[in-house]
């Protein structure tokens, strides 16, 4: 039996802010979208960093659209000029998004995408590509399914797979060894992960604010905790430009979070190691010691690496994608996002144009779609989507097609 491509849903990967932002404007466009998201509950990633502080308010950090889904129901809008932490955004805006009754019905847990390619073509087959469905395998509660789509939107985001401590950009010598002792992110120093840090040395690598969280965090705790030590390591020759954002920052939070740490340098309650570019991790009995040219750091206990983030592209090795070598970003999109030349809200308007690739109605969206670049904000990607589910609204016509003999996704 033929159909048209018109009749298969929209395949989102991800749950998160920008996934569900995606399903509401798709709905909204008379699409039917299939949200796969890997986590047991919608925002699983947000809720590994819900202790964490926003840079950007809430006015930031809500997509119009979903709020005017959500004000259908009893949901009460929050201050817009607040600053929410991780778990609050998860709490009073992507669940109750993910539990409304137009979005739950389409949204599938404990569904995992394992591949995305073209139905009976791989990579490399061109001809009736563009008018052939999208197969996705799922990995679900009863096994691995193959569901067909009209297009993908990758909104898988990158908190799954943080960057090595490695200064080659792969794991140091001896980090994979020592994986018990170092937590990637920024971990809850001060909730549930407290016992973690008590009493210990930790080393914080990174330069970053991720770097920062964990750092104020630590310091906090020491301040209860006698035998701590604090140590942070950085590429740069000097910590002097920890104060980076302008006073006028939109930003505040941010900017706050750089003049507290500039304090507690100036206090002295941070061990500071310039100049580390990590390539070995040596184990001292139940202590971890960091070798940066021949140069060994005092061993410690923990160690937290805030070293940033990557996409996994691998579930999209099938299809026909451009993607910057430096960045790991759609290529037209490389350049409006270099961290050399961006921080977060700094970075140009873009949307379908920049996000697309050779393989028309693939887009990966939100976080994921700046590859190893810091300088995201949820706001940008609500305007990604919106830009994307109006391109494939333009387009023309499909032609029928015969999909895949696969089943699609239960419910």
């Amino acid at each position: 039996m033929h159909k048209t491509l018109a009749t298969l849903p929209v395949a989102v990967i991800g749950a998160g802010p920008i996934g569900l932002s995606a399903a509401v404007h798709l709905l909204n466009r008379g699409y039917t979208p299939i949200i796969f998201e890997a986590g047991t509950q919608a925002g699983a990633h947000l809720a590994r960093w819900g202790h964490v502080r926003m840079f950007s308010p809430w006015s930031y950090n809500i997509d119009p659209a979903a709020v005017e889904l959500l004000n259908q129901g009893n949901w009460t809008e929050p201050s817009l000029a607040k600053f929410p932490t991780g778990k609050e955004l998860l709490e009073h805006y992507v669940l109750p998004l993910a539990n409304h009754p137009k979005i739950a019905s389409h949204l599938h847990l404990n569904n995992r995408v394992l591949h995305v390619s073209r139905c009976n073509h791989d990579v490399l087959r061109t001809k009736g590509r563009d008018d052939t469905p999208f197969v996705l395998r799922i990995a679900g509660p009863d096994g691995e399914h193959d569901v067909t789509a009209q297009a993908v939107i990758d909104a898988s985001g990158t908190y799954q797979t943080p960057n090595w401590l490695g200064a080659h950009g792969i794991p140091a010598l001896g980090e994979n060894a020592a994986s018990n002792a170092i937590r990637y992110g920024v971990p809850d120093v001060l909730g549930v992960d407290r016992a973690h840090y008590t009493d210990k040395s930790v080393l914080v690598v990174g330069g970053g604010h991720s770097a920062f969280n964990a750092l104020q965090d630590l310091v906090r705790l020491s301040e209860q905790s006698a035998g701590m030590q604090v140590h942070w390591a950085v590429r740069s020759e000097s910590v002097t430009n920890v104060v980076r954002s302008p006073a006028n920052d939109e930003l505040q939070e941010r900017r706050a979070l750089e003049v507290h740490i500039q304090a507690l340098l100036e206090q002295d309650r941070i061990h500071v190691h310039t100049g580390i570019e990590v390539d070995t991790i040596s184990q001292d009995g139940n202590r971890l010691i960091v070798h940066s040219n021949g140069k060994s750091l005092p061993p410690v206990d923990r160690i937290i690496a805030a070293t940033g983030f990557r996409p996994d592209l691998s579930v999209l090795s099938e299809l026909r994608t451009t993607i910057d070598p430096a960045t790991q970003s759609p290529t037209r999109l490389a350049p409006l996002i270099d961290p050399n030349m961006h921080s977060c809200g700094s970075v140009p308007e873009h949307g379908a144009a920049e996000l697309s690739h050779p393989e028309s109605n693939l887009y990966i969206v939100g976080i994921k779609s700046y590859g190893r670049a810091p300088t995201f904000l949820l706001r940008t990607g609500y305007k990604q989507v919106l830009s994307v589910i109006s391109a494939l609204d333009s387009e023309e016509e499909p032609t029928p097609v015969q999909p895949c003999a696969a089943p699609t996704c239960p419910g």
